[in-house]
């Protein structure tokens, strides 16, 4: 694989640390402004509608920019997002900043899929994307754990001083190991905008906010599950979410395989109905460590093997749009992640327990399977095979050399 992939990977590294490691760091964020840590969670919530905005407008606005300098000004805002964020004098100045470091999140990635996608054969592409989404994924297992010891020995400014400096590195990487890549002639705001036209790309768009929500209903509430019924300390509750990152991990890399030598619709109807299965599972060994974690591993990878097919699937959906369709893929987890931990948190607020959002999250996943169900039949109604039978524009040409 081209060592491009690994500059984006480094990217993604640094935004999935920055993104989760804010939970790690919020009671120390809340001392210091002299604030609840409820309160001090709207820095998380800020990030997430950062993320949700961002996506589509940087997409579009930079449709016709060469995609390795929107990928470096992407960085770029980021870097100095966080950067900001270490430097914050007051909360209401780190809540702006840490919206203003989500907005180039989606479009990073969206841009980030297309250059990666077009860096190898077609037959490689899922797999190409599934890399540089390894970054995100392996942020689970040292960023975000390294983060919190970072910000318990020095305090959590020091933390986004961290990520800063992984920014930094990004930023060097990208400038030196990605090639220079004109986006296609007829690329235009207002093509990119089209793409949101298109029924499958808003089915496709559902079956990530609804099926993945199913999986943060049970995910955002992971720490009490597995102290409060399976019966853990609270220091195992870093491992185990160490477990959940190498099963991410995992699972992204064999879902881009499955995606280019199987094919997509099928490899995101196993991974639905694989997310449903392990929901049903944890619900059902909650109260049993060894399974629970190994339900938490599970249920990592059968998430994070979804995302390189929903990709790839958006993509082609949009062909003559795929920025602008990967970002909003980033967006559509986004409020997955809101939505999901929001409907847990009713069941549990309802005296259902801290193993009803499995149940839920296992009722959303069957309802994002029904979707997937739905779009891949309108593909054989369609003449030609639909988008899945079609490739991304640009995704299969040359990249200009420097």
């Amino acid at each position: 694989m081209p060592i491009a992939l690994l500059a984006l990977a480094l990217g993604g590294f640094g935004i999935g640390t920055t993104e989760f490691v804010a939970m790690g760091i919020l009671p120390e964020v809340a001392e210091d402004y002299g604030v609840s840590i409820p309160t001090a969670g709207y820095m998380i919530s800020g990030y997430a509608l950062g993320v949700v905005i961002g996506a589509p407008v940087l997409a579009a606005v930079g449709a016709r920019v060469d995609r390795k300098h929107l990928l470096m000004a992407l960085m770029g805002a980021f870097t100095l997002g966080n950067l900001a964020s270490a430097l914050a004098p007051n909360f209401e100045f780190l809540l702006a900043a840490r919206f203003l470091t989500a907005l180039p999140h989606g479009t990073f990635f969206g841009v980030g899929a297309v250059v990666a996608a077009s860096l190898v054969p077609v037959t490689k592409r899922a797999q190409a994307v599934s890399l540089m989404i390894a970054g995100l994924t392996v942020a689970n297992i040292v960023g975000v754990p390294l983060g919190t010891a970072v910000s318990h020995a020095f305090g959590w400014r020091a933390t986004y001083l961290l990520v800063t400096a992984v920014g930094v590195v990004t930023l060097l990487a990208l400038a030196a190991w990605v090639p220079s890549q004109k986006p296609h002639p007829g690329t235009s705001v207002r093509a990119e905008l089209g793409a949101l036209k298109r029924g499958q790309v808003w089915l496709a768009l559902a079956v990530g906010a609804v099926g993945f929500g199913g999986m943060f209903a049970s995910y955002s509430y992971i720490s009490p599950m597995m102290t409060d019924v399976a019966g853990f300390g609270a220091g195992a509750v870093t491992l185990i979410l160490a477990v959940y990152g190498v099963g991410m991990t995992l699972g992204n890399l064999v879902g881009g395989r499955a995606a280019d030598r199987w094919s997509l619709m099928p490899t995101m109807y196993v991974c639905m109905a694989a997310i449903a299965a392990v929901l049903l599972l944890m619900h059902a060994v909650a109260s049993y460590k060894a399974p629970a974690v190994a339900a938490v591993f599970l249920l990592g990878f059968a998430g994070s093997a979804l995302i390189p097919s929903l990709q790839m699937r958006l993509m082609n959906a949009a062909s003559d749009a795929p920025t602008l369709a990967a970002a909003l893929n980033h967006a559509a987890l986004n409020i997955a992640n809101a939505a999901g931990a929001w409907l847990g948190g009713l069941v549990i607020a309802a005296g259902y327990g801290y193993t009803a959002p499995n149940l839920m999250g296992a009722g959303l996943a069957v309802v994002g399977l029904g979707l997937a169900l739905v779009s891949g039949l309108l593909d054989r109604r369609s003449p030609g095979g639909g988008p899945g039978a079609g490739a991304v524009r640009g995704a299969a040409e040359p990249a200009h050399a420097h």
